[in-house]
C-alpha cells in the first residue's frame, strides 16, 4: 500500500540543527493534538500546538546561545514529556509548559553536540568526548578514535549497566557498557545516526537501525558478545546521506513504519514485512536538507502525520488528512469556502499585504542611508548581514565523484567556485543553476596561471537555498577547491569556504581487503614520531581523524572506488609500511611522504618492492571500464553520421543491425556520454601513469614511449596492452 500525504507548513523557526525538534506524547487521556518543541540556532526554544488549523504558542523562550540538540526524557515507565536542551556546554530542562527545572553544566570543553536521556542517566557527547552522568553526577567518561556522529542509548535493563552506541566516522558503531568498551560494529559507510528498532530495540531491545553519510540504511542486532547483521540497504539512486531516523506506526495497523530523513530533502517512509524486511511506501523532496523526522498527531485529532523540521527552520507536516478545499486565489470561484474560512484567508491576505509593504519601505530606507554614505565618503559603515552555510564535501562511492552541497538560509544569488587542481564538473539533474566558465587569465608577468585551473559560476534561480555539484578529482593531483557563496542580501557579501583534494582523494576507508592479491610494497625507515607519519597519511588520505589513533601502531585499510585497487598502511613510530596492488598508489605516496620528511629535515631509508603480477591485475580491473569507454566512444562518434544518413535516406532497414540499435539508442548514449565527460583521456591517464611509475621504480625513464602506448590504447587489446607494458 502506498502513501498519500498531504504536505501543511506549520512555522519557520531560525535555522535549525540535526534533532532538534521533537513531539510531545499527551501525558493524559484526553483526545487532543500533541505539541511539538523546536530549538534554533538564535537560541530561541518554542512548543506549539495546532487548534482548528490555527498554530498557537504555548510557549517561546528568549534567544540565547545557539541549541544543538533537543530530547525528550523523564522517569522510566512514564510519558516522556520533559525537554532537555543542549546549548553550549550547558543543558537545560524545561517542562512541557516551559518551566525551567535544569541547568546543569557538562563541563566540555567544547559544544555538546550529542545528547540522550534515559531516566536519571544523562549521556552528552562532543566531537570525540562521551561523559555519562546519573543525576548530574559523573559517572566517566569515553575517549573515541574518530569523530562522534551520533550518540544513542538501548532501553535500559532493570539490572545493569546503561548500553550506549557512538556513530562514529569510521565506519564504526562502538558499543559502551557504561563507559568501558564492549565492542566495536564494523559497517559499510560512516554512520551518522541510529535509533532504536521500532522504537523499542525489538524483543531484546538491542536492536537498532543506522543510517549512513552515502545513503545507506542497515539493520544490527547488538548482542552480548558480538553484532549480528541482519539487512542493509544501499544507495542505488545515489539520494543524499541520513540526516535523521524515526519509527511511527501512521496506518495504525500496529507495526512500526520507519521514517528518514536525508540531506538533499528527501523523507521516505518505509514499512516492514513478514519478516522484518523494510520496503520504501512513499517519498516526498524538499528544497533543504532535513534535520528532524518525528511522527505524531498534530494538525487534527485522528489524523496521523510526519513532522519534518528543514534547516532553514521550516517545520512542516506530512498529514493523513486530505485538504480538499484548496485556494486558486479567486474568491469567487472558492465560494465554497464557510465564513470562518473566507475570513480568515481575507485577514491572511492583509497581513501578507502589510509585511510586503513594510519589507520594502525598509529596504528602501537602507539604500537611502548606504547611497549617502557612499556619496559623502562617511565613517558610517554598513554592516553585512550574517548567514549561516551548510555544506558538505563528501565521495559518493557510486560514480567516484565528490558531491559539493551548499545550503544557505536565505536565497543564493550565486556561488563562484575556483579550484588550483584539474577538476570536472559533472552534471547534476536536480541542480537548476545555470553555469558559466571563466578562461584562466595570465598571471602578470605574461606567463601562464597555474593558480587557477577551473573557474565556474553559478548563477542560481530565484528562491533557491541549495545547490548541489559533483565533483571529480584525478589522484596525484592535489590543492584545494573554494567556493565563494554570494546570497540574495544588501549589501553585497560573500563567504569563502575552502576543501581539500587530496593526493588518493578517491579512496576510500573499508575494514578488511583481500590478502590474495599480488602487493607491491613500500617501507619507510627514520626517525620520524607516530604522529609525523599519521599526519603525513592524513596529508595523502580522505576519511583519517587529525587526531593520532591510541596506542602505539595503527593499520588502515582502503580501496579505490574507481579502480577497485586496494591499499593497506601500517605504521609505527621510526617505521611505515605500505602495500597496494596498484603501483601508481605506492608512487603517489612515496613521493609525497618524502616531501613532507624532507621539509622536515627528516632523513629517510626507503625501500620497495614490486610485485609484476600486480601490474597485469590492475590492467585487468581497469579492462570492463576501458572497453566500455571506447566503444561508448565509438558509437557516439558514428551517431552524428547515422543521423544524417537516417534523414536523407527515412528507411534505413538496409543498415546492419548494430547501426540500427545505435539510432535506437540515441538518447541514451548521449546522456551516457554526458554524465561522463573526458571519461576516455581520464582512464588513458591512469594507464600512461601505470605504464611510467612501473619502470620508474626500475630507474628507466620511458617517456618518449608514451605515444607507442597511446597508439596501442587507440587499437585496444587487453593482451596487446599486457605485452606492451612488459618491455621498457
Amino acid at each position: 500500500m502506498e502513501f498519500d500525504l498531504d504536505v501543511v507548513d506549520y512555522l519557520q523557526a531560525a535555522v535549525t540543527d540535526r534533532k532538534c525538534m521533537s513531539i510531545l506524547p499527551n501525558n493524559d487521556k484526553r483526545r487532543v493534538t500533541q505539541k511539538v518543541v523546536v530549538g534554533d540556532k538564535s537560541g530561541v526554544l518554542q512548543c506549539f500546538g495546532v487548534k482548528k488549523r490555527d498554530v498557537n504558542n504555548i510557549f517561546k523562550l528568549l534567544p540565547g546561545a545557539p541549541i544543538s540538540r533537543v530530547q525528550l526524557g523523564g522517569a522510566l515507565g512514564t510519558p516522556q514529556d520533559k525537554i532537555f536542551v543542549a546549548s553550549g556546554a550547558d543543558i537545560r530542562g524545561y517542562s512541557r509548559k516551559g518551566k525551567k527545572f535544569l541547568d546543569f553544566n557538562s563541563n566540555l570543553t567544547e559544544t555538546v553536540a550529542n545528547l540522550w536521556i534515559s531516566g536519571s542517566d544523562l549521556v552528552v557527547g562532543g566531537q570525540y568526548v562521551f561523559n555519562h552522568f546519573s543525576d548530574c553526577v559523573d559517572q566517566g567518561y569515553y575517549l573515541a578514535s574518530d569523530k562522534i556522529n551520533d550518540i544513542m542509548c538501548l532501553p535500559k535493563p532493570d539490572e545493569g549497566n546503561l548500553t550506549s552506541v557512538l556513530a562514529c566516522n569510521d565506519r564504526v558503531l562502538r558499543v559502551l557498557e557504561g563507559c568501558e568498551l564492549k565492542y566495536e560494529a564494523e559497517v559499510s559507510g560512516s554512520p551518522q545516526t541510529a535509533v532504536a528498532y521500532k522504537g523499542n530495540g525489538g524483543e531484546e531491545g538491542r536492536d537498532l537501525v543506522y543510517g549512513t553519510s552515502d545513503g545507506k540504511l542497515g539493520h544490527v542486532l547488538l548482542t552480548g558478545e558480538q553484532p549480528i547483521y541482519n539487512w542493509e540497504i544501499n544507495n542505488e539512486s545515489n539520494l543524499g546521506g541520513i540526516n535523521c531516523l524515526s519509527h511511527y506506526d501512521i496506518t495504525g495497523d500496529g507495526v512500526m513504519e520507519l521514517l528518514v530523513g536525508r540531506d538533499d530533502g528527501k523523507v521516505e517512509i518505509y514499512s516492514y514485512d513478514a519478516v522484518d524486511q523494510p520496503t520504501i511506501r512513499f517519498s516526498h523532496s524538499f528544497n533543504e536538507s532535513v534535520t528532524s523526522v518525528q511522527g505524531g498527531v498534530v494538525g487534527s485529532l485522528g489524523y496521523d502525520e510526519v513532522v519534518v523540521s528543514t534547516y532553514s527552520g521550516w517545520v512542516t507536516g506530512l498529514t493523513t488528512e486530505h485538504l480538499q478545499k484548496k485556494v486558486s486565489g479567486n474568491f469567487q470561484e472558492d465560494s465554497n469556502f464557510d465564513a470562518e474560512t473566507t475570513k480568515k484567508l481575507l485577514a491572511l491576505r492583509a497581513e501578507i499585504d502589510s509585511l510586503q509593504q513594510q519589507v520594502e519601505n525598509e529596504r528602501n530606507k537602507h539604500m537611502q542611508r548606504t547611497s549617502k554614505a557612499v556619496a559623502s565618503n562617511s565613517d558610517i559603515m554598513t554592516y553585512a548581514p550574517a548567514f549561516h552555510v551548510n555544506d558538505k564535501f563528501v565521495l559518493s562511492p557510486n560514480d567516484s565523484s565528490y558531491t559539493l552541497s551548499i545550503e544557505v538560509q536565505t536565497a543564493i544569488d550565486h556561488i563562484v567556485l575556483q579550484s588550483d587542481v584539474p577538476i570536472d564538473l559533472l552534471d547534476v539533474e536536480s541542480t537548476s543553476a545555470v553555469v558559466s566558465y571563466t578562461t584562466n587569465p595570465p598571471s602578470t608577468d605574461g606567463s601562464s596561471n597555474t593558480d587557477n585551473f577551473l573557474l565556474a559560476t553559478y548563477r542560481c534561480q530565484a528562491n533557491t537555498t541549495r545547490l548541489e555539484v559533483k565533483v571529480r578529482s584525478i589522484e596525484g593531483q592535489f590543492g584545494h577547491l573554494q567556493a565563494y557563496i554570494v546570497p540574495r542580501l544588501q549589501p553585497k557579501t560573500s563567504i569563502m569556504r575552502k576543501y581539500p583534494i587530496k593526493p588518493l582523494s578517491l579512496h576510500q576507508r573499508v575494514h578488511d581487503v583481500d590478502e590474495n592479491r599480488a602487493m607491491n610494497e613500500l617501507k619507510l625507515l627514520g626517525p620520524f614520531s607516530f604522529a609525523e607519519v599519521h599526519s603525513w597519511l592524513v596529508f595523502c588520505l580522505p576519511d583519517l581523524p587529525d587526531r593520532t589513533p591510541a596506542g602505539d601502531n595503527a593499520t588502515l585499510y582502503f580501496t579505490n572506488t574507481f579502480l577497485e585497487t586496494q591499499l593497506v598502511c601500517s605504521y609505527s613510530k621510526g617505521e611505515a609500511r605500505i602495500c597496494s596492488d596498484n603501483i601508481s598508489t605506492i608512487s603517489i605516496l612515496k613521493d609525497i611522504m618524502s616531501k613532507e620528511a624532507t621539509s622536515k629535515k627528516i632523513s629517510l631509508n626507503i625501500q620497495f618492492d614490486i610485485n609484476e603480477d600486480s601490474i597485469r591485475d590492475t590492467i585487468r580491473l581497469l579492462h570492463p571500464k576501458l572497453d566500455q569507454q571506447l566503444m561508448l566512444a565509438k558509437k557516439v562518434q558514428l551517431l552524428d553520421a547515422l543521423q544524417e544518413l537516417q534523414t536523407h535516406e527515412g528507411n534505413i532497414n538496409f543498415l546492419a543491425p548494430e547501426y540500427q540499435q545505435i539510432l535506437e539508442e540515441a538518447e541514451d548514449l548521449k546522456i551516457q556520454f554526458k554524465k561522463q565527460p573526458a571519461r576516455l583521456e581520464r582512464l588513458y591517464g591512469m594507464i600512461t601513469d601505470l605504464y611510467i611509475d612501473k619502470f620508474k621504480f626500475k630507474g628507466i625513464n620511458v617517456k618518449q614511449k608514451v605515444p607507442q602506448l597511446l597508439a596501442t590504447l587507440d587499437n585496444y587489446d587487453q593482451e596487446t596492452l599486457i605485452e606492451f607494458f612488459q618491455q621498457p
